[in-house]
């Protein structure tokens, strides 16, 4: 069945009351090719039932479509938070334990009563807040956004991978270097954020944040360089360009002791399926290796569930080349 064309001026999520005010009748409020995430909320299916019916599509794309969605009736006064804000941050995270829209409001307001909405009454002195310069709406800044996830039932690796995604310093690999785009948060930032007063996980973030680094590229790799330290190894460099004795450039690694010639290279599902980066990784291993370098590569299963592995496997290398 076809419909009347909505307005332009709409956008692909908007309110009944933006609707009305265009001129689209309730006949056409109520079509079927339009959801109904929210009170008041009208959302383009073609839009965003795309992708809830994606069995595919990540729990960080879902909660991100609703935020979205929800955007559409947010109040000034409002902002996303919390693992939201995260999500929208494009912060390194497991799998959440729902995928619950986070929005907070300072006092004196009032917290959104919505359902499918946890409302959260943020403290003015330990919160800024900002625009998101991607999607335009409000949110926690990601200095905030990570001091709030300090009461989230995070692992406190989790807890470390989500800073170091937000202060990862961007850079391209190799002799020619090429202007990126500045991290989300500085790390004096986060500490200005753990320091700003009395919050709720204030002892886990105390405890986490002087362990965030600038170079971790995932949360794999931020997983394992905590694992190596917590076993008593040496703290591996990160976001390491090797190059050869002619002083060729070899590549980039993840981890790497590069006194010992050793590299740790996460191999995530990607490199498995993509054919082409499948490929670049196996001349790249077969350069380092004809270079001297010792690789070892971690697979999903070694690093979470059998960690003693890794440990075992870099311990062994570096006593044999120590």
């Amino acid at each position: 069945m076809s419909h009347t064309p909505l307005p332009e001026t709409l956008p692909p999520a908007f309110t009944v009351a933006m609707a009305r005010a265009a001129g689209v009748g309730e006949g056409r409020l109520r079509s079927k090719d339009l959801r109904r995430p929210f009170h008041g909320v009208r959302s383009r299916r073609e839009v965003f039932d795309a992708g809830a019916a994606d069995a595919a599509l990540s729990q960080r794309e879902r909660i991100r479509l609703a935020a979205l969605e929800y955007a559409a009736r947010m109040s000034e006064f409002e902002f996303f938070s919390h693992a939201t804000a995260a999500v929208l941050w494009g912060t390194a995270l497991p799998l959440l334990p729902d995928e619950t829209v986070h929005v907070a409001v300072l006092p004196p307001r009032r917290l959104p009563r919505v359902r499918g909405i946890r409302g959260h009454e943020a403290q003015p002195r330990l919160t800024r807040v900002v625009v998101h310069p991607g999607t335009g709406v409000r949110i926690a800044s990601p200095a905030t956004t990570w001091a709030m996830l300090g009461a989230q039932p995070l692992h406190p690796y989790d807890l470390i991978a989500a800073g170091d995604s937000l202060v990862r310093v961007q850079r391209m690999p190799g002799p020619r270097p090429r202007p990126m785009p500045p991290p989300l948060a500085r790390v004096d930032q986060l500490h200005a954020a753990v320091r700003a007063g009395r919050r709720v996980g204030g002892p886990r973030l105390r405890e986490t944040v002087d362990r965030v680094r600038t170079g971790s590229a995932s949360r794999p790799e931020s997983w394992s360089r905590l694992t190596l330290c917590d076993a008593g190894l040496p703290e591996p460099t990160l976001d390491h360009d090797v190059y050869d004795d002619t002083g060729n450039f070899i590549g980039c690694v993840d981890l790497a002791y590069p006194e010992w010639k050793i590299a740790i290279e996460y191999e995530g599902d990607h490199h498995r399926v993509d054919l082409a980066t499948w490929n670049r990784d196996m001349e790249k291993h077969d350069a380092l290796q004809a270079a001297g370098w010792r690789v070892i590569r971690v697979s999903r299963t070694m690093l979470f569930a059998h960690p003693d592995e890794l440990v075992a496997r870099v311990a062994a290398a570096l006593r044999a080349r120590s």
